[in-house]
This record gives structure tokens, C-alpha cells and sequence, in this order.
């Protein structure tokens, strides 16, 4: 089904006509095209890169003051928040999220713009105990357009994590995201442009990534790439940013470790492990998704678990309703990686289904709405038909991105490391325990960027948030650290030694006598 509802790109402070493929916009809810957007061609990408350089030269926001940047993010902030009730619902409908998780997640965006500005206003700059007379200072200098890429699954919130620390360095952004949801994305143009972002320092360019994404990250006049996607896209595209001898963050895969101890206070794991695992339908990068429990409380574990599985599956319906509790997949592509990855595990006889496993069709018990008409599929749980047979199966080292978990039991401490470390991913994990020894014993043993003990995926400004091994990335989000990845050093050096001082300093000065280096 077509839809009138068109969104065009957002260019250097105005809306444009893209002159690439119409993108046909998804209801995962209902598989409706509910909306279109024009797609960025590789000469709208240079067009925009070009504009972009040049607003970065006139200095129009690279050389404003860093209180002024920090009222514009500030007014950002404000507001992001007064127009919450459009951006909500149609991050509802692109992503298929409950509007329940929506209400909670979208306002809270307003904390990343907030953050970067009251550290530009209170960032200190270091002056080095360089020898002799001389006064040397580090500035922090923008690095120049710098090409941000989203994925599917959180639209607002992993855009604004890398807008923010961007403009707040000055640089010129330009952002590619997901052609899944470009929607919520596009509307921030006309939000950052009010809050007081000059033209050309942003622009929004959606399109495919073979063809928007490919001209953008290989332009030589991008200084800086940022992305959050699959791994063997992101080092495709490393690839091609390595060439360019231009900066690169990316943020890929994960496979979450969740270590239950005996000592855990059981109830709050099963909470803790199934807002982890199912949150997003399961379509975040630190889902929960390998669930080592101790064996004497695994048995009661597995019951616990699944019986919250079920209470959540039973309150699944339209994600409009307030009342729901997960959405469905993002595509038809995700529910059939979803699918085939759970069908291995089972048909290969390593591993049964204890909830869920298919589909989801029929009639909402919650509601009455038709899931057969979108990408629903239920809360999962596996476990090994035989021992550890489950670790041979795909499902333990691939990532799904589905509501899909695999749980296995451990007798020693040294097994369950061996078991969370058992990939090769390394982003985030989890531990549950009441002993604050064990935590801090096992934790600093898990190999992961990282680890939550006693609760799962918090997330905040000011917290670094990227992985340890190669298949989860480079660099991270979020912090101090996030803004400089934005920024190179400027080192001044100034000598206020005395006019005759200055000239005794004649290197090349007739006769003997020591001279200096350095």
C-alpha cells in the first residue's frame, strides 16, 4: 500500500528533493508503507559534504564561542522536549517499539545535549611544564565535517549520543540514518535549526548504505566517521576511512553475557535478565542473550524466567497501546535471521525451546490485534538438549538482535568466565550477585567494554559505552572521551623570554659554545 506522506532530505537548513530511490517506510506493526523518503544520491552526498566544508570555514560554528555552542545545545534540549508528542508516536510506528518504551526513552534524550554543554562550559584546558621560558597550552580544535551513521533500532537516541559531543566541538555533521527509520532523524533539521545550528552544519541525509552510505564515508574531505551497525559493515567501512587517514568510532556487535551467581537475589535476575534480553523486542547491541546461571538455582531459575516470559508474551499487542509490553521485529528480513537462527538450534537437536521458538500469528490475548500482520515474535528461551551441546549451535556465538536467549549452567567460577567470555564479541555484560567480592572478582575478568553488576543497559551521558574485542568495534560513545574523538589537539607555545635573552639565543652564532635543542 503507497502512501502521500513523503519526507524530503534535510540540506544545509532547508528541506530538498533527494535525486536517488524513494524509500518506502514501514509499518513493522502491520507491514504497511505508511511513509516515503527521498534517498541522498552520490551527488547530493557531495553537494552536501561541500556545503558543509564550507559553512565548517566560515567559521559560523567551528570558531563560535564555547558558551555560545553550549546555549544552542541547550535550547536543543528544550526543544527536543516540546516536541516529544510528534517525535513519539513516529518513532512508535518507523521502529515498531511500544509507545510504552518510547514514553520512557525519547525524553530522556535531552540529557546527552545538556551534558555536552555544561562541558563546554566547564572544560579546562592543560598547560604543559615545558622547560625553559616558555608557555604552552592545548586547545581542543574541531576536526571539520564529520559523517555520523545510525541504525534501525534506536533512531533519537543514537543519533543525538553522536550529535551532541559533535556540535559541541564545532564540527559540521552530517547524518545518514538507518533507511528503515529515517523519519524522527529528518525532523531534528528543523529542531537543531531553531535551537540556533547555522545552515550547513547540519544535514540529514537518508539513503541505502551501498549507495548514500559508500559516497559518504569515502569523500576525502570527511575528516571523521561514526558508526553503529553490523560488524562486517563496519569494517567494510573502517576500510575505507583507513584510507582516507581520517578518524573513525564504530560501535558494532554484541552477544551479552548475563552471570547469574546462587547468591543473586533471584527475583530481581529474572527482572534484570528479561529487561536485558527483551527490551526493544531484543534489538539492542548489549541484549542478554547468554544467560549463565550456577547449577543449584538453575532449575528454578529457568521456571522463574520463563513463567515472566510468558506474562510478557500474553501482553503483546499494538505497540499504540500503552498496555502493551514488546513490539515486533523491524523486518521481514529480521523476523527470517531471527527465525532460521532459532530453527538451526532446534532442528539440529542441540537445543530446545522452553517459551516460545515460532512466530507469532492470531489474535492479541492483550488486545485483539492482529500480529499476523507484522514481524511478532515472541519472548524465547533455549537450553541444551544434552549438557553444553547448545554451544555448538549458531545461536550462542551469532547475533541475533531478536527477543531470543540461551541460558547454561555452571558448577565452578572459573567455568562461567570461560562461558561469557566465550566470544567474539565484547561490548557488554552482566553479573547477579549479593557478594560484592564476587562481583568485582568475576568482572574484572569478563572481557567487555562494559559490565553491569546487579542491573543491565544503563546508559548515560557521561558513562563510556563501546567494546573490547574487534567484532564489537573502536573508540566509544558517550563522556568525555566521546568529545575529543571529535576534536585534535592544538599545542601553542609561547616564549617570554627577554628581548636580550632572545637574541643570545643565536643558534647560528659565530664562535664555541653550547647551544640548545628543543
Amino acid at each position: 500500500m503507497a502512501s502521500d506522506t513523503t519526507y524530503r532530505l534535510w540540506v544545509a537548513g532547508r528541506l530538498q528533493d533527494g535525486r536517488g530511490d524513494l524509500l518506502p517506510v514501514e509499518d513493522p506493526a502491520t507491514s504497511e508503507i505508511f511513509a516515503q523518503c527521498h534517498s541522498a544520491s552520490p551527488d547530493d552526498v557531495s553537494d552536501t559534504i561541500r556545503l558543509a566544508q564550507k559553512a565548517f570555514e566560515s567559521g559560523v560554528w567551528s570558531r563560535k564561542s564555547r558558551h555560545e555552542r553550549a546555549d544552542v545545545l541547550e535550547n536543543a534540549a528544550e526543544l527536543l522536549t516540546k516536541n516529544l508528542p510528534v517525535l513519539i508516536p513516529l518513532e512508535v510506528r518507523q521502529t515498531g517499539r511500544t509507545i510504552r518504551e518510547m514514553n520512557a526513552q525519547v525524553p530522556s534524550l535531552v540529557r546527552w545535549f545538556k551534558y555536552y554543554a555544561a562541558l563546554l562550559r566547564t572544560e579546562e584546558r592543560s598547560v604543559l611544564p615545558t622547560s625553559g621560558k616558555l608557555h604552552n597550552w592545548i586547545d581542543r580544535m574541531p576536526l571539520g565535517v564529520v559523517v555520523q551513521i545510525t541504525p534501525f533500532n534506536h533512531p533519537l537516541l543514537i543519533a543525538v549520543k553522536k550529535l551532541a559531543p559533535a556540535l559541541a566541538a564545532g564540527n559540521s555533521v552530517i547524518l545518514k540514518p538507518s533507511e528503515l527509520t529515517p523519519l524522527t532523524s529528518l525532523i531534528l533539521g528543523s529542531i537543531l535549526k531553531e535551537a540556533g545550528i547555522p545552515d550547513g552544519v547540519f544535514s540529514v541525509l537518508p539513503g541505502y548504505g551501498a549507495i548514500t552510505g559508500k559516497a559518504l564515508v569515502s569523500d576525502p574531505l570527511v575528516r571523521k566517521v561514526d558508526v553503529t551497525g553490523g560488524t562486517e559493515a563496519g569494517r567494510k567501512i573502517g576500510q575505507t576511512v583507513g584510507g582516507n587517514l581520517a578518524k573513525y568510532t564504530a560501535e558494532l556487535g554484541g552477544k551479552a553475557p548475563v552471570v547469574v551467581f546462587e547468591k543473586a537475589d533471584i527475583a530481581a535476575a529474572v527482572n534484570g535478565v528479561a529487561f536485558g534480553a527483551f527490551v526493544a523486542s531484543g534489538q539492542t547491541c548489549v541484549a542478554a542473550t547468554r544467560i549463565i546461571v550456577e547449577n543449584s538455582i538453575l532449575e528454578t531459575f529457568k521456571e522463574a524466567l520463563t513463567a515472566k516470559a510468558a506474562s510478557i508474551m500474553r501482553r503483546m499487542g499494538d505497540p499504540k497501546n500503552p498496555e502493551s509490553m514488546m513490539g515486533p521485529l523491524v523486518s521481514a528480513r529480521q523476523l527470517a535471521n531471527v527465525s532460521d537462527l532459532v530453527s538451526e538450534a532446534i532442528h539440529s537437536g542441540k537445543a530446545q525451546a522452553l517459551i516460545g521458538g515460532e512466530r507469532m500469528g492470531g489474535e492479541s490475548q492483550l488486545d485483539g490485534f492482529n500480529l499476523a500482520n507484522g514481524y511478532f515474535y515472541p519472548p524465547t528461551i533455549l537450553v541444551s538438549t544434552d549438557n553444553s551441546s547448545i554451544l555448538e549451535t549458531q545461536i550462542w556465538s551469532k547475533e541475533a538482535f531478536g527477543p531470543v536467549i540461551v541460558i547454561m549452567g555452571f558448577e565452578a567460577e572459573h567455568s562461567a568466565i570461560k562461558y561469557a567470555n566465550d566470544s567474539e564479541f565484547g561490548l557488554g555484560a552482566a553479573i547477579w550477585t549479593k557478594d560484592l567480592s564476587q562481583a568485582f572478582r568475576i568482572s574484572e575478568k569478563i572481557d567487555s567494554g562494559i559490565v553491569w553488576i546487579n542491573t543491565h543497559h544503563r546508559n548515560d551521558p557521561s558513562s563510556p559505552w563501546g567494546g573490547t574485542k574487534s567484532a564489537s568495534g573502536v573508540g566509544s560513545e558517550n563522556g568525555v572521551d566521546a568529545y575529543y574523538a571529535y576534536t585534535k589537539t592544538k599545542s601553542t607555545i609561547v616564549n617570554y623570554a627577554s628581548a636580550d635573552d632572545m637574541v643570545a639565543d643565536d643558534w647560528f652564532r659565530e664562535g664555541d659554545g653550547n647551544v640548545r635543542y628543543g
